[in-house]
């Protein structure tokens, strides 16, 4: 495996997730544009769609944007920390968030024996970071520094608002297809009489089968978009950690050993996994679903921290421990 540093993978993750984004534009664009066609034979009807259903993925988005954090951080059940009760955590939160130069964020623990953290809050003045007390008790300080580096980086990369811009995407596609289908029934019909009473307007009729299969497919697609958006931030931290600390070792023994942990976290759930720092449901949980998973694979994060000091993938009985965890 040829050796790489930081610097190129945090360029290269940066530049798949907008790629990445932009995938999701011409979705809804595409979208849009075949419903409209469908619905009144003009390219251009599926505009005011576009419209009304931006409005209203907007408006929960901001919801979202202003008070989600403090709803996650009330339904992870975690609670404020000083340096007084926790001088370890505070010292490499402070440490890394100067090497970061971002704000000290507000700390917070989660009561919980399943190592873990994540970071929320909609830009570096307004940040909480959270760790579990398994994370606290299982993790030395190199392991803590290259796991605190990861979140404070999502905080740095504005992480939560590049999701919040793909969400708001994602949604209007979602919600488009949905209102699109729920009329189709009305729609069809008048499309049909249409097209035998014009003659040329068979176009329109084929153009309307073709958005009620995209309607379908369009927000499962969207959706999977999203999710490998996420996987790429996870890189990008992965790698920002790195240049933060200027140590791979301690973020990749953390990564090993969270994914062999067994504890559960019994406080994540499907709406605030992909705030974690590896994904808190595990595979071999009921609650798991492989095929939208908010994490990248730890064998292949590892990897990736393996290039930049020139070592070989994992392989061998380390490959077969890490293996199918995620």
């Amino acid at each position: 495996m040829a050796a790489t540093t930081f610097y190129a993978q945090i360029a290269a993750n940066r530049r798949n997730s907008w790629l990445l984004a932009l995938l999701v534009v011409v979705i809804l664009a595409v979208l849009g544009w075949v419903i409209g066609y469908g619905l009144t034979g003009d390219p251009g009807g599926g505009i005011g769609l576009m419209g009304l259903a931006g409005i209203v993925a907007i408006v929960g988005s901001l919801a979202s944007y202003y008070a989600g954090d403090q709803l996650v951080l009330a339904v992870s059940g975690a609670h404020p920390v000083d340096e007084g009760q926790e001088p370890v955590l505070i010292n490499v939160v402070r440490e890394l968030a100067l090497a970061a130069g971002v704000p000290m964020p507000r700390v917070y623990v989660i009561e919980d024996s399943a190592p873990n953290a994540f970071a929320t809050g909609r830009d570096p003045g307004h940040a909480s970071l959270a760790v579990t007390r398994g994370l606290l008790d299982k993790l030395d300080r190199e392991e803590l520094q290259g796991v605190i580096g990861h979140e404070l980086s999502h905080i740095r990369n504005f992480d939560i608002r590049f999701a919040l811009l793909v969400g708001v995407l994602v949604g209007m596609v979602a919600l488009l297809a949905d209102f699109f289908l729920r009329s189709a029934f009305w729609w069809g019909g008048g499309v049909g009489r249409r097209s035998r009473r014009e003659g040329g307007g068979g176009l329109q009729a084929i153009v309307f089968l073709l958005a009620i299969i995209l309607a379908i497919l369009a927000p499962i697609a969207a959706r999977l978009v999203q999710l490998a958006v996420s996987r790429q931030r996870e890189y990008l931290a992965d790698a920002s950690s790195v240049e933060l600390t200027r140590n791979p070792y301690g973020l990749q023994r953390a990564l090993a050993k969270i994914a062999l942990d067994r504890e559960v976290l019994e406080v994540a759930n499907r709406a605030t996994q992909h705030l974690y720092f590896t994904n808190p449901i595990k595979k071999w949980e009921e609650r798991a679903s492989g095929l939208f998973s908010t994490h990248p694979p730890i064998v292949d994060r590892i990897n990736r921290l393996r290039q930049l000091t020139g070592e070989p993938p994992l392989a061998g009985r380390e490959l077969a421990a890490l293996a199918g965890l995620d």
